[in-house]
């Protein structure tokens, strides 16, 4: 076998694959709930290097290449094993302030899975994409009984849930539907406009600089926690001898949302529309060539991607109570924002199911494990990023076909210069 070329693995059967996707999670649960539950920040780094030099002797090793191969032929059985590995995570945590993280994390990664459907099946460059969030985030505190919405309104969990999904998806269309025509640079630059567009005008309907909707700066407050069918979601419940705390409550219903994005991103991955947006992201050029409408293609993307972030921002505003401009900026330390969100997608897996919700799990909780360091906080993020994007440039779990793309022009120096000699 040539260097680089993975040994097919032998098919072993059913049953013990599924031993072995199990062993997977439960390793991969107790791996995240050390991290995530470190006494002391220095400890974090020492268990970040251990674990990454794990991860390079298991792919060294061709481990990661074989578990990658048993879990495409179990997908199913894979995913659902995921879910119920996420779902035992509350139960291993005594307190309440890991279940805390816990739900952030969801949150970060269920709104990066949504811009992964923009930029890792559709190639779009979306650098404001965090707003569709806050837009959900608003839309959803302002028909929740907040004292400070200018609505008279205390709709159902169900009821804000739409409104704060629809608002997202009729701005991602108003948004997309101009500006889609444009390509690459250019649109990245017309959706970072979008974002700061949408922080300035929320900071600015304050009822002085405009119409009071949005409370300026202060935001929309006192957001009331939510009760689903008579299930209050701030107060601690009993179950099966274990205490669910508020933010466990919260963890199990972005658990399940999180489930929802990723059957709409597997469903319409595989659908007729998703093989489009493959091809426009391959070569638009000939996508269109070959009878694909662009623009209409790229829209649904966009509105797609818009609605999902607007779901995980419903549930934002109930978790922090508050909605502010400030929590949704381009850049910042500490996420969601859109750069982190982008850096999630690319450094977990574009195209990936699994690659983003990493990805957002790792860059959600190394910078709250490196708050240590202070001013060198993000020197030490950035040179982490920059190590892992240049020995795993197609990301954490990479697509097949762009994990070739990558080798292949790893590989065309020396094909050009074999072929010279």
């Amino acid at each position: 076998f040539a260097t680089g070329t993975p040994r097919p693995v032998r098919a072993l059967p059913s049953y013990a694959e599924i031993l072995i996707i199990v062993g997977i999670l439960a390793v991969a649960l107790l791996v995240f709930t050390y991290g995530i539950g470190t006494e002391y920040d220095e400890l974090f780094v020492g268990f970040l290097i251990v674990a990454g030099f794990g991860f390079a002797a298991a792919h060294r090793a061709g481990l990661i290449a074989q578990a990658t191969e048993i879990t495409a032929r179990h997908q199913n059985i894979t995913v659902c094993g995921a879910f119920v590995a996420a779902a035992c995570f509350p139960f291993t945590q005594s307190d309440d302030q890991y279940a805390t993280l816990g739900v952030y994390i969801l949150i970060f990664a269920t709104v990066a899975l949504g811009l992964n459907i923009v930029v890792g099946l559709a190639g779009l460059l979306d650098l404001g994409y965090v707003a569709f969030l806050g837009v959900g985030a608003y839309a959803a505190s302002m028909v929740s009984g907040s004292p400070s919405s200018p609505f008279d309104l205390h709709l159902p969990f169900w009821a804000a849930v739409l409104v704060g999904a629809a608002a997202s998806l009729v701005f991602g269309v108003l948004i997309g539907a101009p500006t889609l025509r444009l390509r690459g640079d250019y649109l990245a630059i017309v959706t970072l406009g979008f974002g700061e567009i949408f922080r300035i005008t929320a900071n600015n309907l304050d009822g002085t600089s405009g119409p009071d909707v949005t409370n300026g700066s202060n935001g929309i407050s006192s957001i009331p926690d939510l009760e689903i069918l008579g299930f209050d979601m701030g107060i601690a419940h009993d179950v099966g001898g274990f205490t669910i705390g508020r933010f466990a409550n919260y963890f199990f219903l972005m658990l399940l949302i999180t489930a929802v994005v990723v059957l709409v991103f597997r469903r319409s991955g595989d659908s007729r529309i998703g093989r489009a947006w493959v091809a426009i992201r391959e070569d638009e050029t000939a996508a269109l060539a070959m009878g694909i409408n662009g623009f209409r293609v790229k829209l649904i993307a966009f509105a797609v991607g818009a609605s999902l972030a607007g779901l995980a921002g419903t549930v934002q505003a109930h978790v922090t109570y508050t909605v502010t401009p400030e929590q949704y900026l381009f850049a910042g330390t500490t996420p969601p924002n859109s750069a982190f969100l982008l850096a999630a997608v690319v450094l977990g897996g574009m195209g990936t199911i699994a690659g983003p919700l990493i990805g957002a799990a790792l860059l959600f909780l190394i910078p709250n494990k490196l708050q240590f360091l202070d001013d060198y906080q993000l020197f030490a993020f950035g040179l982490a990023l920059v190590l892992l994007m240049r020995f795993r440039p197609e990301g954490l779990v990479a697509n097949r076909r762009r994990k070739l793309e990558f080798h292949e022009e790893a590989d065309a120096p020396t094909t050009l210069s074999k072929t010279g000699a």
